[in-house]
């Protein structure tokens, strides 16, 4: 796609691009390996900083604040351009680090990792949205699965690398070993990636816009965390989100330089990219939480045995989005969407059926066919967002979409726990404790209950309920993509 000579942001030339691509790796790597490595060194951090009253906010300040934060800086960056914008990004998520290893009480350490996030709000974004800038459609497919790599590189290692920190050195490490990382992608950003800015109008910060945004998304998010425990809380949360939501739509068609431009939404495909990059998203995390979790409590394998499942969902993900160019160029991108669900459906339907006798190298095949369908949507719905809406609006139209996957994934994952705790509660039996279920889902077996020929059932019974959600959202994005009113293949 040419990009439109009226663009307020002069697209760079004369860039290094091997230089900026490696920036953009190391970035991807560091925002994406943040959350798996610091899963690990949870049970150290709460441990000595006394603080599982608030572990929950260790993950969820980070993740509040890049999902308030990422559609400013995709406003941003289609204003002010990419390079400062991005440069500022990593020094705040590489200062957000630093504080956080640094953080002698958990209050500090929760407040820098709301720091780190809204560094993370404006690299996540900005590393497709620079991508879109200094490669063509033809080539950006391409460019983004070799990107993909780093974040399959970290969903890999991350684990590995956390674990050994946390074992050799201490918790505090987890955290220091990003400021290097983010040092090194701002040198490769200052020496690599040049850009002409001409800011052709006065900037207009949208700032009812903003408000709103955050007043929706504070609302889902802590409703989502507090869905299962206390749910009149959760629903009244929801009814402030929903509330703002509406707000928000009403203030972004009234506002001369809205935060997210209605005029995205005029392109029906546009809009069902960013829906199903949402609701897969979703999906993704089901299985990633709950495919270890059936076969550590059920089966009882080891955490490494049940985690190389999700490993091999992320392995055939790299290895499908390298043919995402040549699918675009010749197939309607509804019948790639429809055609890849039904496949990813069959196995989730199975699974609804799948009793105590199910093999376990059958997590593996749903896993690694949900892995190859993920990674050639996903990406696609990437590839398209980027390339159906003016060049001008390409960093807002990015943002939304990874504002979607990380919401999908944030919500999704409140959904499936409380789907999960509900039906436990629901067939708790002759005596038995759902203490005494949790103690099952959350052993490492070293020692059997007596009772485990009663709890296994409720256990199946209530990831059975889980991924019957997961079928009818797969569902539900199927029929989305069936109604586009794109026929064509799009060049």
């Amino acid at each position: 796609m040419n990009h439109q000579t009226n663009h307020s942001v002069k697209q760079p030339i004369h860039n290094k691009r091997w230089l900026i691509m490696t920036a953009v790796f190391i970035a991807t790597f560091m925002t994406s390996v943040e959350v798996t490595i610091v899963t690990t060194a949870l049970p150290a951090i709460i441990s000595e900083l006394h603080g599982l009253a608030f572990q929950s906010w260790i993950m969820s300040a980070y993740l509040l604040t890049t999902a308030i934060t990422t559609p400013i800086y995709g406003k941003l960056a289609d204003t002010m351009g990419r390079r400062n914008l991005f440069q500022w990004g990593v020094l705040i998520f590489t200062l957000g680090s630093l504080f956080s290893g640094l953080s002698p009480s958990i209050l500090l350490l929760i407040v820098s990792r709301a720091l780190q996030g809204i560094g993370a709000g404006a690299v996540m974004p900005l590393t497709f949205t620079i991508i879109a800038d200094n490669f063509s459609f033809q080539q950006r497919a391409n460019v983004l699965a070799f990107n993909n790599t780093a974040w399959g590189l970290s969903a890999l290692v991350g684990p590995l690398i956390g674990g050994f920190l946390v074992d050799q050195l201490s918790w505090h490490w987890v955290f220091f070993v990003n400021v290097p990382l983010g040092v090194i992608v701002m040198l490769l950003v200052w020496f690599g990636y040049h850009e002409h800015v001409s800011l052709t109008k006065k900037l207009t910060i949208d700032w009812w816009g903003i408000t709103w945004l955050a007043v929706c998304l504070v609302g889902l998010l802590l409703a989502i965390q507090v869905l299962d425990s206390q749910p009149a809380w959760a629903f009244g949360l929801l009814l402030i989100a929903l509330v703002s939501l509406g707000l928000l739509i009403r203030q972004e068609r009234r506002f001369e330089n809205p935060l997210l431009s209605p005029k995205m939404f005029h392109s029906a495909t546009f809009s069902i990219q960013i829906v199903t990059a949402t609701i897969l998203s979703g999906v993704l995390i089901g299985y990633q939480v709950y495919f270890p979790i059936w076969l550590q409590s059920l089966y009882g394998v080891s955490a490494t045995t049940a985690g190389l499942v999700v490993t091999s969902s992320s392995i055939m993900w790299l290895i499908a989005s390298f043919t995402v160019g040549t699918l675009i160029a010749k197939f309607v991108p509804k019948a790639i969407a429809i055609s890849l669900i039904v496949v990813m459906l069959l196995g989730y339907v199975t699974l609804i059926f799948a009793g105590k006798t199910f093999p376990v190298w059958g997590f593996y095949v749903i896993a690694m066919v949900n892995g190859t369908g993920m990674g050639i949507v996903i990406s696609m719905n990437t590839v398209l967002s980027q390339h159906l809406v003016p060049s001008t609006m390409v960093g807002s139209a990015t943002s939304i979409l990874t504002l979607g996957r990380s919401l999908g994934q944030t919500v999704m994952s409140g959904v499936y726990g409380a789907i999960l705790n509900l039906v436990i509660r629901l067939n708790l039996h002759s005596g038995i404790s759902f203490s005494q279920v949790n103690s099952v889902v959350s052993s490492n077996h070293a020692h059997h209950l007596a009772d485990q020929a009663l709890i296994n059932p409720i256990i199946l019974a209530a990831l059975h309920a889980v991924f019957i959600c997961v079928v009818i959202i797969l569902v539900s994005v199927m029929v989305i993509n069936w109604l586009d009113p794109n026929r064509k293949v799009i060049h």
